[in-house]
């Protein structure tokens, strides 16, 4: 998504995807998710605008229940580490702990892309999106990835996010969220339903 004219000078445009699978204070994963949405635009950025919620198999399979996701579009002063923080201070204060990856979890909050910023470089963003399957389910990365290394595979992702963003165009591939999401396999793409 092009930076907005609009805004003032320090403003970045950020996508973030949202999820959860158990309950938390704010009782089971859509209510959950509500309530986050409102931490987002209480922290002093602009939620421009929110997806529908849908829900989504848990991945990988049997890791725990389904998904309710979402995807929102904020324009933040943060910088991308600074919003990283603080979208993990608010994954914290819904319960989220990180025992296990990809497990199941009160709040996910993860951040996709912050303007058309690549970090750190192609060559590591490269490197992540080609990794195995087996690998990603065993490795964490130890620096900040934008935008998300995984985010063109994943349907759960694509669908929210084409609603809100459809062409934010990433800055390595060159393809819309749109292009990304039609070049899903529709059986991934059906087993993703709006709530």
């Amino acid at each position: 998504m092009p930076q907005d004219a609009a805004w003032p000078e320090g403003v970045t445009i950020a996508l973030i995807a949202l999820g959860a699978n158990t309950r938390s204070w704010a009782g089971g994963p859509e209510l959950t998710l509500r309530a986050a949405v409102a931490r987002l635009a209480a922290e002093g950025d602009v939620l421009l605008r929110q997806s529908a919620f849908y829900c989504t198999p848990c991945f990988p399979a049997g890791a725990g229940p389904d998904f309710v996701n979402a995807a929102a579009v904020l324009a933040t002063r943060l910088g991308p580490e600074a919003l990283l923080l603080r979208l993990h201070e608010i994954e914290a204060a819904f319960g989220r702990e990180r025992i296990q990856r990809w497990g199941e979890r009160s709040l996910d909050l993860d951040l996709l892309a912050w303007g058309d910023a690549v970090l750190p470089d192609a060559r590591t963003q490269a490197a992540w999106r080609a990794m195995p399957l087996d690998e990603q389910m065993r490795l964490a990365p130890e620096e900040l990835l934008l935008p998300h290394p995984r985010m063109a595979e994943r349907a759960f992702v694509l669908i929210p996010l084409a609603e809100v963003a459809p062409e934010w165009l990433h800055p390595l591939t060159g393809e819309t969220v749109a292009q990304m999401l039609a070049a899903l396999p529709e059986a991934e793409k059906a087993a993703v339903r709006r709530l």
